[in-house]
């Protein structure tokens, strides 16, 4: 199946979404969930008021839609839920380089980026193993 790829990214005021693979589609909102539902309002849009010739074949048939942060703006949405504290304890990483990438001081490597989505994907998924009594 086909995959529609929309990175999202904070500005200074508000979230911003665009389709890494298909020209055009752009979108924006105070919250990650309105950039979101923003985007989805500019495809359908592109589906009513294009012809069939100038939709993007990636629009066409079958498609889903994955959303990717880029690591400033998740570590800045999450900041009330995690602490550099915790994310260096799922992590690894030391609180003070966590600090430079949600400010955008720096950029992660690659190794790093790996580091921060395997131990976000590892405590989500001991999250969904828990059951409460």
């Amino acid at each position: 199946m086909k995959t529609l790829k929309i990175i999202i990214e904070r500005s200074a005021n508000m979230f911003g979404a665009y389709a890494e693979n298909v020209e055009g589609i752009y979108g924006g909102g105070d919250t990650v969930a309105d950039a979101k539902q923003s985007i989805l309002d500019a495809i359908e849009i592109m589906k009513k008021e294009f012809t069939s010739e100038n939709i993007p074949t990636m629009l066409k048939g079958e498609y889903e839609i994955k959303y990717f942060f880029d690591v400033e703006s998740l570590l800045n949405y999450y900041k009330g839920i995690f602490t550099n504290a915790a994310l260096e304890k799922i992590t690894g990483i030391n609180q003070r380089q966590l600090q430079h990438y949600s400010s955008g001081l720096k950029k992660p490597r690659k190794p790093q980026l790996k580091k921060i989505e395997e131990g976000l994907h590892l405590l989500a998924s001991e999250l969904q193993a828990v059951e409460l009594v």
